[in-house]
């Protein structure tokens, strides 16, 4: 009698024995996992540093062309996440002063840099603009990031000295540093009113497959093809 007592009191402590030891593999496979998940690289991330014609001005929700862009690099399975830290209304200077803190939080890879227009319709001096613009991609190539400088024009009721010289900025800029060049985001609508919201200055809907078409043979050799699994 005693002895089959000390027999099942042996069965029960082997049993319990092995199912510690299995919680113990558990834990330590969870951990395992855990670790590296943890371990994982982060997706790289492209910051757009823009004004209203990036920040879906009058467009519904994610169907502007940085919201598109996000799309294409899904739909290519191409491995970036996208920050869109535009704002409407927002000129150089704006985007001088934001910028170091979205390159602490952010740690972008490539910067898109889409600003100046509003600086025309403020009247700022070409030199701040200019100024302003070289910092931004100053401290974005400092950071390590990739830039591409996006062109813009003005109106021409500007008058074509004006506007020709505020263009210039865009190339001279990414000649003088040595960054990729959208010549202008709004390249094959800005003879087509019908692309235009009622302003006649920020494009519609229909319009931003078109933008983003101009945007990506630029940024597309920039991209580490690290595709999603």
């Amino acid at each position: 009698m005693r002895k089959a007592r000390r027999s099942k009191v042996g069965a029960l402590a082997g049993n319990l024995h092995r199912a510690l030891l299995a919680i113990a593999l558990a834990v330590v496979a969870t951990s395992a996992g855990a670790t590296a998940d943890a371990a994982a690289p982060a997706k790289p991330v492209i910051v757009v540093l823009g004004d209203s014609l990036s920040a879906e001005y009058g467009l519904p929700r994610d169907s502007g062309w940085v919201a598109l862009l996000r799309r294409r690099l899904a739909n290519e399975r191409i491995d970036y996440s996208v920050a869109n830290a535009s704002i409407s209304g927002d000129t150089t200077s704006g985007g001088r002063a934001r910028l170091p803190e979205l390159i602490s939080r952010l740690k972008p890879s490539i910067v898109i840099v889409e600003l100046g227009a509003n600086d025309a319709l403020r009247g700022v001096p070409l030199s701040t603009t200019e100024d302003n613009l070289r910092t931004i991609v100053k401290d974005a190539q400092q950071s390590k990031a990739k830039v591409v400088l996006v062109g813009m024009y003005v109106p021409a009721n500007y008058g074509p000295a004006y506007t020709e010289q505020f263009h210039r900025i865009y190339g001279s800029l990414a000649k003088e540093l040595d960054v990729r060049l959208v010549p202008f985001l709004l390249a094959g609508i800005e003879n087509k009113p019908d692309m235009f919201q009622s302003d006649q200055m920020h494009p519609t809907e229909q319009a931003q497959p078109v933008l983003l078409d101009n945007v990506w043979p630029v940024l597309a050799p920039l991209l580490q093809r690290r595709q999603v699994r």
